[in-house]
């Protein structure tokens, strides 16, 4: 088991503060990203799964490295039934024998190795379930983060809404707007009402995602910095990149493993040996009077695969199909990972440049245009059909301005898991 001075630095962190969270009610503290991530990897049953089954191929191995258990042969034999005794008969023996077994070949060399290529490839799957589990709590966390956020600036937008309901009121009342601009006002406060009722949906849904990592943690305040996630590097090599993904690298194992199966099947070519020795005693006299002299036996045996057409040639087919099938499942997930790899590069790079646009120009023209077209509209310049677009423009551009600062984290965060993350 690993312990806890092992543990990076930045995992040390996160169980500490979470420990503070969950054992603490009379501090609230926000759930930050790195604390849900730490959270989900301290008690996930399907890393623990496969570890288990690494474990217990490793011991499989052990096992299979050793000869079969011998024999032990013990018995009366050529006892009369007439008389029962051991004595009368000098054919009579008790007989006591060690027989061994030897394997065909390299079976059991062969079945060693391929009982620990099966556990390097659960441990693999383990670190991928990592890689993946990490990947579901950053795309769900984030997804959290974007609908608590946005909810906080359509209720902001809500609140300059309804200043723009009240001052549409006086105007109408004083008889500088018509009926039609109250009713709008209305609508569009209503809207936004719908809008907000969405987002909560959305946030419930997404804290319910997150509880079934983190547990009962999902539903208290999250972090209100927007989240940090690893760099990625470009400088890499693809093709060495993704060999040594875990989940190529769990393929791998299991192509090797279904190659020693084959080995192992080819041995049935082979002879398999037995070995016996026995030690026979003799009761009774000889007719001189002396006593029976005891006997030894020893044999050897020895199959003789002669009719090979219809089991070992199908069995190594069989088995050469099975290594076949495993290798193709390799290959398929190379290209799923490359394709995913090119993808969300390409997917990454057009939302940063689209962030830095929002970043430099359109939020800034967004509320300028809208606070110049409240006073326009104020001072009677302009119609309430062009302030309320004004104000549902900077809305819409501020929304989707975080829509693309969240969307870039979680390209980033599938990236993390084709690359690799530095952190675990």
């Amino acid at each position: 088991m690993r312990s806890i001075g092992a543990l990076p630095k930045k995992q040390l962190l996160g169980l500490a503060a979470a420990f503070i969270i969950t054992n603490s009610p009379e501090v609230a503290l926000a759930l930050s990203l790195l604390q849900a991530e730490q959270l989900a990897l301290a008690s996930d049953p399907v890393i623990m799964g496969h570890k288990a089954t690494s474990r217990s191929f490793d011991a499989e191995s052990t096992a299979s490295g050793t000869l079969p258990d011998p024999k032990l042969r013990l018995g009366m034999f050529n006892v009369p039934l007439d008389t029962f005794s051991t004595t009368e008969d000098p054919s009579t023996q008790l007989r006591i024998g060690i027989q061994q077994e030897f394997p065909r070949g390299d079976t059991t060399d062969l079945k060693q190795q391929q009982s620990k290529w099966l556990a390097q490839a659960a441990l693999a799957q383990a670190n991928d379930e990592k890689l993946r589990l990490l990947l579901n709590v950053r795309d769900t966390y984030l997804n959290l983060y974007y609908e608590i956020q946005a909810g906080m600036i359509v209720n902001e937008t809500r609140q300059l809404f309804t200043k723009l309901v009240k001052i549409t009121e006086d105007q109408y009342a004083e008889g500088r707007a018509n009926q039609q601009d109250v009713i709008r006002a209305d609508l569009e406060l209503s809207r936004l009402d719908d809008r907000a009722i969405k987002i909560q949906g959305n946030e419930d849904e997404y804290r319910a995602q997150l509880a079934q990592w983190v547990g009962d943690i999902a539903w208290q305040d999250i972090d209100s910095y927007i989240p940090v996630l690893p760099g990625i590097s470009d400088a890499v090599d693809i093709n060495e990149l993704l060999t040594q993904h875990p989940s190529v690298m769990a393929e791998t194992a299991k192509v090797e493993a279904s190659r020693k199966m084959i080995e192992v099947t080819r041995q049935d070519y082979k002879p398999g040996i037995g070995a016996f020795v026995e030690y026979r005693k003799r009761f009774g006299e000889n007719p001189d009077g002396s006593d029976r002299s005891d006997m030894m036996a020893a044999m050897v045996t020895m199959d003789i695969p002669l009719f090979t057409e219809n089991r070992q040639d199908k069995r190594v087919a069989a088995r050469e199909q099975s290594a076949n099938a495993a290798r193709y499942s390799r290959d398929d997930k190379l290209r799923v990972l490359k394709r995913m790899l090119e993808k969300d590069r390409a997917i990454y790079k057009r939302l940063s440049e689209r962030e830095l646009i929002y970043k430099n120009k359109l939020i800034n023209s967004a509320t300028s245009n809208a606070e110049a077209s409240l006073n326009a509209y104020q001072s009677g310049v302009t119609e309430f059909t062009t302030l309320m677009r004004a104000g549902i423009t900077e809305l819409d551009v501020r929304l989707e301005d975080l829509r693309i600062k969240v969307d870039r984290l979680r390209t980033q965060a599938r990236l993390l898991y084709i690359t690799g993350d530095p952190e675990i």
